[in-house]
């Protein structure tokens, strides 16, 4: 069984290997990292879940803010951002309740993770935010 300490482990091993410290990365209180890649700003927790049984399952969770929704052009905007769900793989780009911000978004159940999947995930989304921020920014408001 793979722990939350565990895969914390394993974030602080990824940060280091980039060139970052834990020291200015993490936030204790939060328990979440937080950096920038190229114009990408990148977030890393662990989230628990109640189970209906009383159990939780931990979920490794990666966000980007992108951009804000556009206020011209609308649905034209959010079917583009259904089809990219459909076309990147490993990214899903979403909208927190609420909020007018779209988040490249990475999740998944940290049973059986190891360092090489966790690290993966990390650099993907990283890759993605940095690769479509600047895509979308620049498709629909030409910057």
């Amino acid at each position: 069984m793979t722990t939350r300490e565990q895969v914390e482990e394993m974030i602080d091993r990824y940060v280091v290997s980039v060139g970052l410290t834990k020291e200015g990365t993490y936030n204790p209180e939060r328990r979440a990292w937080y950096w920038t890649i190229g114009s990408a700003k990148i977030e890393v927790f662990i989230q628990a879940i109640p189970m209906k049984d009383g159990s939780q399952r931990n979920f490794l969770r990666i966000f980007s803010p992108l951009m804000q929704v556009p206020k011209h052009d609308e649905l034209r905007f959010y079917r583009h951002l259904l089809e990219l769900n459909d076309s990147k793989l490993g990214v899903k780009l979403t909208i927190m309740p609420g909020s007018d911000t779209v988040y490249a978004t990475y999740e998944r159940d940290i049973q059986g993770i190891d360092y090489d999947e966790v690290s993966t995930c990390i650099a993907d989304l990283e890759w993605w935010a940095d690769t479509l921020d600047d895509q979308l920014k620049q498709q629909f408001f030409g910057r």
